[in-house]
């Protein structure tokens, strides 16, 4: 019953948000606008899609050096699939499965492995608003809003910002300190049972590992280093797109659709669907005056470019591996391999 609850309110916020999205849209001028889009740019926009894949990849093979060496082609294969499954599956199930399953692949502790999904979220979000105080501080913003939605938005990102720094500053000293981990291991053991106190000190212990990369700053600041490249290739896909349909925004100013597609990815329904298109429609056409129709058929080519090579590939590579996505929904539900598909 509850998971049934769950997705009736999925479902609905994703309605709410794609009928905002399509609201006082020309449907049929829609698909003049996407039938007419610029195809070079596209194509171009496809492929720095693929390259953001590989450059999570790598990043993500330098953020678990502290827990164990991973091969690149184990880091690419499982970050495909995580992400098709969090573009398939609801709540997001990617997010728990490509850490679990590249654990498995490479003999790592999965408890140690999720831990560094936390850190690679952490420096996402500051690469993003990096790029978002370099467009406000740095390049001419160019927008054509009202000064007090543009402050909202300072104000959000400067909010944001702090929470992820002082995210960092806890896992520092989660990571760091022995003396704190053993008072809770103390605290657990008063309160639990043995044996349930003795595996979450276990847990716990094993998610300090994985958070190595947070003790060690000059690798935590190449980690971050690297996240400018995958950002930026980001940046241009959504640059190039909306160049494709006409819409005039500098390449800077996709730094401030990154930060508005964060929260829409954030919303918790399948592909993001909903969530993408209307803080897409939201950016461009707030910010840079962009014509509802033209808007509405960008954020449609664009969700399909940022999400449908990714489902395909990573099924693809599924049955490469001998499951299905089913089998996959009943792990990121269960916790546990299931049987054969």
């Amino acid at each position: 019953m509850r998971r049934h609850l769950r997705t009736a309110a999925v479902l609905l916020v994703a309605g709410a948000l794609m009928a905002l999205f399509l609201r006082n849209t020309d449907l049929r001028q829609v698909g003049v606008e996407m039938a007419g889009a610029a195809r070079a740019p596209l194509v171009l926009a496809l492929l720095l899609t693929g390259c953001t894949y590989a450059l999570r990849a790598l990043r993500w093979q330098y953020l678990l050096l502290p827990i164990g060496h991973v091969r690149f082609t184990s880091a690419l294969t499982t970050t495909l699939i995580g992400f098709a499954a969090t573009a398939l599956l609801p709540a997001r199930a990617g997010e728990l499965l490509r850490p679990y399953m590249l654990a498995r692949k490479e003999g790592l502790s999965a408890t140690a492995t999720f831990a560094t999904i936390i850190v690679e979220r952490l420096l996402d979000t500051l690469t993003v608003l990096v790029l978002f105080a370099a467009y406000l501080l740095v390049f001419d913003p160019g927008t054509r809003t009202d000064e007090a939605t543009f402050g909202q938005v300072k104000l959000g990102g400067a909010l944001a910002a702090g929470a992820c720094l002082a995210a960092l500053a806890l896992l520092f000293v989660i990571s760091g300190k022995p003396a704190l981990l053993a008072r809770a291991d103390a605290v657990l053991m008063r309160v639990l049972p043995d044996w349930l106190a003795a595996r979450l000190s276990r847990l716990l212990r094993t998610f300090a590992e994985g958070l190595g990369i947070v003790r060690q700053p000059r690798r935590l600041c190449a980690a971050l280093v690297l996240s400018v490249p995958l950002w930026l290739s980001i940046a241009g896909g959504i640059w190039l797109v909306t160049h494709a349909f006409g819409i005039a925004m500098p390449f800077a100013g996709s730094f401030v659709l990154l930060a508005l597609l964060v929260v829409g990815v954030a919303v918790p329904t399948p592909g993001a669907i909903g969530g993408f298109h209307y803080f897409y429609r939201l950016g461009v056409t707030g910010f840079f005056d962009a014509p509802g129709n033209s808007a509405v058929g960008a954020a449609i080519v664009l969700h399909a470019i940022s999400f449908v090579p990714v489902a395909v590939a990573g099924v693809l590579l599924l049955a490469h591996e001998g499951m299905s996505l089913t089998r996959l929904g009943a792990m990121a539900r269960t916790g546990r391999a299931e049987g054969p598909a």
